[in-house]
């Protein structure tokens, strides 16, 4: 077929590779799902033999966690530009990161999907947790600041309430909007498509200016 590698290509430097062998991963996670991917299908689509995958990222879950690793490190940009977006205001920067968590969402659907799969996923990889903590102190200092809590102090409990309500309602959103949960739900009120202009009014309802 058109566009189809069929004999396998062997002139990849190391770093091209792992990168094409990545941009696959996420092409098969997208068309079929964790669920549909396999580490032959992988190489096939790279045009390198059946056995790179292994060699460079050790098994699938090796090479499932780079595309998760990639992930946290783009939801992080994607949470740091949602707050830029909020200017000075920390309930402003708070809702801004809501934001950004489902605009990455729905920009990079594969990744999303994937992330959170504990059981696709090598958990003992100190990159992948690292990363994924990181992306994690960006809710936490956000809420800190609308919180008034001094940069790096402990969450109190209202605090940290604050980070789940906030990490949950907008992962369970963008959960909703891939899976076309909110297809015709608007419409069937006539107020139009479900989109990220319902999620900031949602936002700026759970997290007012100065939360008291």
């Amino acid at each position: 077929m058109p566009g189809e590698t069929t004999e396998p290509r062997e002139r990849y430097h190391h770093g091209d590779l792992q990168r094409a062998l990545i941009a696959a991963t996420e092409a098969i996670l997208t068309e079929r799902g964790v669920e549909g991917f396999t580490l032959r299908e992988a190489a096939r689509r790279a045009g390198v033999s059946a056995a790179a995958p292994a060699h460079h990222f050790g098994s699938a879950a090796g090479l499932l966690t780079e595309v998760a690793l990639l992930g946290f490190e783009t939801l992080t940009r994607f949470l740091r530009d949602g707050m830029a977006e909020g200017g000075t205001d920390p309930a402003a920067r708070l809702r801004g990161q809501g934001l950004g968590y489902v605009r990455f969402a729905r920009a990079h659907p594969a990744r999303f999907l994937l992330m959170f799969r504990k059981d696709r996923l090598n958990w003992q990889d100190g990159r992948l947790r690292a990363a994924g903590q990181r992306a994690f102190a960006e809710l936490e200092d956000a809420v800190r600041a609308y919180r008034g809590i001094p940069a790096g102090g402990p969450l109190d409990r209202a605090a940290l309430t604050t980070v789940l309500a906030a990490w949950s309602v907008v992962h369970g959103f963008a959960h909703l909007a891939l899976d076309g949960k909110f297809d015709g739900v608007g419409e069937g009120h006539g107020i139009g498509p479900v989109n990220d202009a319902i999620l900031a009014e949602m936002v700026a309802g759970l997290w007012p200016t100065g939360p008291g």
